[in-house]
């Protein structure tokens, strides 16, 4: 099993920036990663519609021996990942909006969250906010329009910039310290959000905690890849390959699959 594929799903390209944090903690591990782009955003739609394609993402990585399954993407976390792990045996890995760093941290007790309404309103974003963020004030703002942006390889557009705009500036107005990006294709945005933003906001995400997690759970199984043979990383999308084969920087095979 150890050298067995980590699988990773994400609604689009965005679970991309948890599968940089995976390759750099463990270069060894094989990868598949796909790219469920052909129906992005999550965000937007109902619970059962996003436990089926979170169940028709995990069926394909299972049917290519993964021995376990990252969920990089935060609107299926939050809406199908406790009937994953009920459903199937092999140890998944949900993403979390980095709240409890932010409210813990703060210092005007003021954060920003920049997520999707799936994820915004979900059962799990509202439990964690209420144990980690009492005494602190939450400005929440749907990110409409910027997964779609993003997959469109729209991401430095004059539109991005203006809804960024938007988005931001209830935020300043309640003198916000920590920015959290609550959903995996918000770090992309970090270059553009630390022009926009006085340099004293912290801009944080979940990738890198993600990454510690899936090792440490590897290495509970005893599954964790020893091997120093060049790893096989393979991506698929289910749209046309050119958006992540860019933002990928062209590194790694990525193939078109119909699923």
């Amino acid at each position: 099993m150890s050298t067995n594929p980590i699988g990773i799903f994400d609604s689009g390209i965005g679970g991309t920036s948890i599968f940089k944090e995976i390759y750099a903690l463990m270069p060894h591990e094989n990868i598949i990663y796909l790219a469920d782009s052909a129906n992005a955003p999550y965000g937007n739609k109902s619970r059962e519609r996003i436990q089926e394609l979170s169940i028709k993402n995990t069926e394909l990585l299972i049917s290519k021996g993964c021995k376990i399954i990252v969920v990089a993407c935060n609107t299926a976390t939050t809406n199908a990942i406790d009937y994953l792990r009920n459903t199937y045996s092999i140890p998944f890995i949900g993403i979390e909006p980095a709240i409890k760093p932010a409210s813990l941290n703060t210092k005007t007790k003021s954060i920003g969250i920049l997520a999707t309404k799936g994820t915004l309103s979900s059962t799990l974003f509202h439990k964690t906010t209420d144990l980690y963020a009492n005494g602190v004030t939450i400005i929440e703002k749907e990110g409409e329009g910027i997964v779609t942006l993003i997959e469109e390889g729209k991401l430095y557009s004059n539109e991005m910039q203006v809804l960024l705009d938007k988005y931001t500036k209830p935020m300043l107005d309640a003198n916000i310290d920590y920015l959290v990006l609550g959903c995996t294709h918000y770090p992309y945005l970090t270059p553009i959000l630390s022009k926009i933003l006085p340099k004293h906001i912290k801009i944080i995400d979940s990738g890198f905690a993600v990454a510690q997690q899936t090792k440490s759970v590897l290495e509970q199984n005893s599954i964790l890849n020893t091997s120093i043979i060049k790893p096989l990383i393979e991506f698929y999308t289910n749209t046309n390959t050119t958006i992540l084969n860019e933002i990928l920087e062209r590194k790694f095979n990525v193939e078109y699959l119909d699923f």
